[in-house]
């Protein structure tokens, strides 16, 4: 055997034995990891990619045949999206609520975005105490509380007494509330790195909407 045959059959054996001790650490840690719960999902931040991770485990659950609910809280229902093309395809699993205006700098009235949020969180807490669903995407739920177009706490109180034990809430939107994020279990915040829209790229179809 030359001397570089040699090598890397030893590179190899270290590296099924560094493998081996990875997977019997990894394996006896999984072995504590027995609960299930559902589970109050935060995604936040300036970056890209709140929704569409959010999206990522609502397709998740489709494949799953386990059934959904979406508000959408800003978007409104004469946007052409893609997301919600899709979600239109799986009536039996699916239950889609479109129920925003716009942004807030388009519609400029205050009251008329307060009612679009109300009846919007309205919705979302029927779709949360129906059993059927397994989880409900609360799309830019962060957006309305930011501009305080729904009182925080009576939201918190809701998601801490009438979230059923095993649904699974998701809340999307950037500046997440600090009383939101200590009480959810999952918290990831999107870092925006660099964005085309600094470059003077529009917002493109399949990319964001």
């Amino acid at each position: 055997m030359s001397d570089s045959a040699a090598d890397n059959a030893a590179e190899n054996l270290r590296h099924k034995d560094k493998a081996a001790k990875h997977k019997a650490a990894k394996d006896k840690i999984m072995a504590t990891k027995v609960g299930e719960k559902g589970l109050l999902i935060v995604h936040t931040g300036t970056g890209k990619g709140k929704t569409s991770a959010a999206l990522g485990m609502v397709f998740r659950h489709i494949g799953h045949e386990m059934p959904v609910g979406v508000v959408q809280f800003t978007k409104s229902p004469s946007w052409d999206t893609g997301e919600a093309r899709v979600l239109a395809k799986f009536p039996e699993l699916v239950t889609l609520h479109i129920m925003g205006e716009g942004f807030t700098w388009e519609t400029q009235d205050r009251e008329r975005d307060i009612a679009a949020a109300t009846a919007g969180w309205e919705r979302a807490k029927e779709l949360i105490r129906d059993d059927r669903h397994r989880m409900v995407l609360l799309d830019e739920l962060n957006i309305v509380l930011r501009y305080d177009y729904l009182d925080l706490n009576e939201v918190l109180t809701f998601l801490r007494e009438e979230k059923p034990a095993d649904k699974h809430v998701v809340i999307t939107g950037r500046n997440a509330k600090p009383e939101l994020i200590e009480m959810a279990d999952l918290v990831t915040e999107m870092t925006l790195v660099k964005h085309p829209f600094r470059a003077g790229i529009r917002g493109q179809k399949g990319v964001e909407f």
